[in-house]
């Protein structure tokens, strides 16, 4: 299992901060894997046991995972175990810390693939070293994060 952890500063309020990251709808325009989400059995935003339907693409490569929220505190925490069909996949956490100027974002990612299942899963998203991966990932979420909270 691997655990990798990004930080940026964002100069713009926790609450505006969380509101953008907790819309799994508009995820497509931060981050470079993950192309956006779709609320599952009625939920119509983030709840503690909400369910979306999330998108990615890895090069050609497009696979879809099921999430459920786990932790939603507005303007402090949001996070959400991933699943496809029944096996674990990760864990994906926001935490929001207010500074001076705005927040300090950290997006955290936990490794939840049984051995047999990431060899499956590089196959399928054609990702060798997905810790490596996702940190850039991350980094550039992040950023792009920065821009769209700072306009």
């Amino acid at each position: 299992m691997a655990d990798i952890s990004v930080t940026r500063e964002i100069a713009a309020p926790p609450e505006q901060v969380w509101a953008l990251l907790s819309d799994m709808t508009r995820m497509g325009e931060w981050s470079p894997e993950a192309t956006g989400g779709r609320w599952l059995d009625g939920a119509t935003g983030p709840a503690p046991g909400a369910r979306f339907k999330g998108t990615n693409k890895a090069g050609w490569q497009r696979w879809s995972t099921t999430c459920t929220v786990t932790e939603c505190v507005p303007g402090e925490r949001f996070s959400f175990a991933v699943t496809a069909g029944p096996a674990k996949v990760a864990t994906w956490s926001y935490a929001i810390e207010p500074t001076a100027s705005g927040c300090r974002v950290t997006e955290s990612w936990t490794d939840d693939r049984s051995p047999f299942f990431a060899g499956v899963s590089k196959r399928v998203t054609g990702v060798k070293d997905r810790a490596e991966h996702n940190r850039a990932n991350m980094e550039r979420t992040l950023e792009s994060l920065e821009l769209a909270a700072t306009r």
